[in-house]
């Protein structure tokens, strides 16, 4: 079977969550394999990167700042998950 790559989107209190959760549920029951991931986030780094920014301070992260860590958790979820996933897909 060729994989498939979901996404869940919308702000805050739609019920991401709760529909994720329903989702690997039902892939579970199914016996389907899959990984579940988030952005900003998904990787210990990128975990650590999206602490840093969601804490408040009174010291601003420039937003240009901010753009260029949110290309690297990016860049980091991208290699990290996708890449193994999609390897082990072709095998």
């Amino acid at each position: 079977m060729r994989g498939k790559f979901i996404t869940i989107e919308g702000t805050e209190g739609v019920g991401k969550t709760t529909n994720i959760e329903f989702i690997q549920s039902w892939l579970e029951a199914k016996n389907l394999a899959f990984v579940c991931t988030r952005e900003p986030g998904g990787t210990p780094l990128a975990e650590q990167i999206r602490e840093l920014l969601l804490t408040p301070r009174e010291e601003l992260v420039c937003s240009t700042a901010e753009l260029l860590l949110m290309y690297q958790i990016k860049q980091r979820a991208q290699n990290y998950q996708s890449a193994p996933s999609k390897k082990q897909q072709s095998q």
